[in-house]
């Protein structure tokens, strides 16, 4: 690990396992600003993780984030069947920082500096905070960037297909709790309407869904009512009753005292990280909820950068592979079931097995 800013506290960086490869932490020399890349595992092939321009308390809070979402991509990349390691790059915003345009380039440039310095272990791709326009700032420093706009080669940003893993997974989760997977008429709670949560609010109420929504952004309540949906504030949209609480947004929602007042009878969403801690799982599953575990469900925008990404890609047979992220979800369901493990335990295992069977002997 390379340290390159000083601090006074490392305590957001207590109780995170480092299991990482290599973390490169620095300062970037035309925007000031700490850039954490974090490469968690190479097993598989090259790390692929998006870059997130977010705002954090303190740096190390970024740093933590970035060593937590990189160890989630390598599940990720794993369970989805790619042949791809686990990485992610965080930029520390402190809090109420707002950047020009010529700001977020500068960190751009610095990203794709650091990247570069790797040499070719890591790939980046948008994620918060981020776009396909700014990864072709990155690309003009580095190589190892995807999800670059069409008007630049690339394939542009993988949104819509994040949201059809999701929902696909909704789908999935349905029918275990249901015996059907008709979304008319049931009750879905969406929180969070970015680009994905978005995207999947407004799939599910052409399908018929009833609809409560919430995001931080208050201007989103325009948004909401064209679809029909009742709002209610971000600290509160837990509480309704519903089928399905499906998270959208930040990582961490699902905290020991969420969980405790959720009213719904299965989790699934685009969320990283919903778990705040491991055990939020076990806590789950005691109560009845059935949670779709996040790496899964959400894996349909790396499945698209990879696969859309390759020479004369088959975009329908990609479209496939994000749908199939449900028959995953489902297998997991089943897995947790008959083996009486949480469904935590269950996708960690299906990824650990590709893991596994590429460890060097």
């Amino acid at each position: 690990m390379t340290l390159t800013h000083p601090t006074t506290s490392l305590d957001a960086l207590i109780g995170i396992p480092f299991t990482h490869e290599r973390v490169l932490i620095t300062t970037g020399i035309r925007s000031g600003l700490v850039i954490t890349v974090a490469v968690h595992s190479t097993r598989l092939g090259q790390a692929l993780g998006g870059a997130r321009l977010w705002q954090y308390e303190n740096w190390t809070d970024a740093v933590a984030d970035a060593l937590r979402l990189s160890a989630a991509m390598t599940l990720k990349n794993a369970a989805a069947g790619l042949n791809l390691g686990g990485g992610k790059s965080v930029i520390h915003l402190p809090i109420g920082t707002v950047l020009s345009e010529a700001e977020r380039r500068d960190a751009m440039l610095d990203l794709g500096d650091a990247i570069e310095s790797l040499n070719g272990v890591y790939m980046t791709a948008e994620d918060v905070g981020t776009s396909a326009d700014l990864m072709a700032v990155v690309k003009e420093r580095t190589d190892h960037v995807c999800g670059l706009p069409s008007s630049s080669g690339g394939v542009g940003e993988p949104a819509d297909a994040t949201a059809a893993g999701v929902y696909a997974s909704v789908l999935a989760t349905l029918d275990a709790l249901f015996g059907s997977r008709d979304v008319s008429g049931r009750h879905i709670v969406v929180s969070g309407l970015g680009q994905v949560g978005g995207r999947l609010a407004t799939a599910l109420a052409a399908a018929g869904a009833r609809l409560t929504v919430s995001d931080v952004n208050l201007d989103k309540q325009e948004f909401a009512a064209g679809l029909g949906a009742d709002w209610v504030p971000v600290d509160e949209v837990h509480h309704v009753p519903a089928d399905l609480f499906v998270p959208c947004g930040l990582g961490g929602v699902l905290t020991a005292r969420v969980i405790g007042e959720l009213n719904v009878l299965g989790v699934v969403g685009a969320a990283n990280n919903q778990l705040a801690q491991p055990e939020g799982a076990a806590q789950l599953d005691a109560r009845g909820i059935l949670w779709a575990p996040d790496f899964v469900v959400n894996a349909g925008g790396v499945i698209y950068l990879a696969l859309a990404s390759e020479p004369n890609a088959d975009l329908a047979r990609v479209a496939e592979r994000v749908a199939a992220i449900g028959d995953v979800v489902a297998q997991i369901f089943t897995d947790a079931r008959d083996q009486g493990i949480t469904t935590l335990a269950a996708a960690e295992r299906l990824a650990a097995a590709r893991l596994d069977a590429a460890r060097p002997r």
